[in-house]
């Protein structure tokens, strides 16, 4: 941490208005200035943020995201699914038809978001090299 000329703690390197980390994870943009975006498609990242520069291409969030999405995902739709057998007790066949879509598109929801979110973590803890 650093302090600009105005005297403000500069949080981000810099920045001395900090990007907060889930505002920049939900608008998908750049974790140092808030307004590139980070993503080249849907789960992809761009190679650097076009506003700042932030070189974005060493990032990988591994398999976090992915374990974030089975654990978020994966227990909610149980629950869900456990819930409406023991109340309504439907047919096998309407279980399939409900919750096979709603994990498909919660997965690839929550795995945008949940990428997006271990980027700013990452920045955010000075994981991503950024020295400027």
């Amino acid at each position: 941490m650093g302090l600009d000329a105005s005297g403000e703690i500069a949080y981000l390197w810099g920045v001395s208005t900090p990007v907060s980390s889930t505002s920049a994870c939900l608008r998908g943009r750049c974790p140092r200035c808030g307004e590139g975006d980070i993503f080249a498609s849907w789960l992809q990242f761009a190679p650097a943020c076009r506003a700042c520069g932030l070189d974005l291409s060493r990032h990988d969030t591994g398999d976090g995201a992915a374990y974030l999405t089975i654990c978020v995902v994966g227990g909610l739709i149980t629950v869900l699914a456990t819930a409406l057998e023991i109340l309504v007790a439907p047919p096998y066949w309407l279980h399939a038809v409900l919750w096979l879509p709603m994990v498909i598109l919660g997965s690839i929801l929550f795995l945008h978001y949940g990428k997006a979110w271990l980027l700013a973590a990452s920045y955010r803890h000075h994981r991503l090299g950024d020295t400027t």
